[in-house]
């Protein structure tokens, strides 16, 4: 994607088990770190708990997708989620610039992988989530990730949030268009 790809492109798929998405935030650099790194700045937009700041420290993740945009209901399908908790370890981390993370454990973690870097319109964040297993799992990761991503934009900019599941039933329908088979 180049740099004046919309905040609303849909992610890329460079691997059968990797969604690659790009957006110019707001910066500077430093503030879009925090929102990455800091529990109570990335709780506004993806998931609250510790991370650790070093290169195999914990990392916990705990989503409350519930408080995110104006909604009145989370649909059934989604009340799972809600208090879920995902735990992993730091992979990369080069302060402004370079954060990686497990998501989960074991053989079945996946991978995360934020880089940041200034631009003379903004901060261009990448995000590449590599490792998953399945077609569900690239589906409902893209899917997130655009919907979060949002989020994101808005929380930096100061402008209206729109309803989190409402959102990502929408975005969802567009991936499962986009996303290849895994076979």
């Amino acid at each position: 994607m180049s740099e004046t790809t919309s905040n609303e492109s849909f992610g890329t798929f460079p691997a059968p088990n990797t969604v690659h998405l790009e957006r110019i935030l707001p910066g500077p650099i430093e503030r879009v770190w925090a929102y990455l790194t800091e529990p109570e700045k990335r709780a506004k937009w993806f998931s609250d708990g510790p991370m650790a700041a070093a290169i195999g420290g914990a990392v916990e993740l705990h989503f409350h997708n519930n408080t995110l945009g104006k909604e009145a209901e989370t649909p059934e399908r989604f009340k799972k989620y809600d208090g879920h908790t995902i735990s992993g370890y730091i992979t990369r981390y080069d302060p402004p610039h370079t954060l990686g993370f497990t998501f989960g454990q074991g053989e079945d973690a996946s991978e995360v992988l934020f880089e940041l870097s200034t631009r003379p319109n903004g901060v261009l964040l990448v995000l590449k989530h590599s490792r998953l297993s399945s077609r569900e799992g690239l589906l409902s990761v893209s899917t997130g990730w655009h919907t979060h991503l949002g989020v994101l934009l808005a929380e930096l900019s100061g402008s209206t949030l729109q309803p989190f599941w409402a959102r990502f039933v929408e975005v969802e329908q567009e991936y499962d268009k986009r996303i290849p088979s895994l076979s």
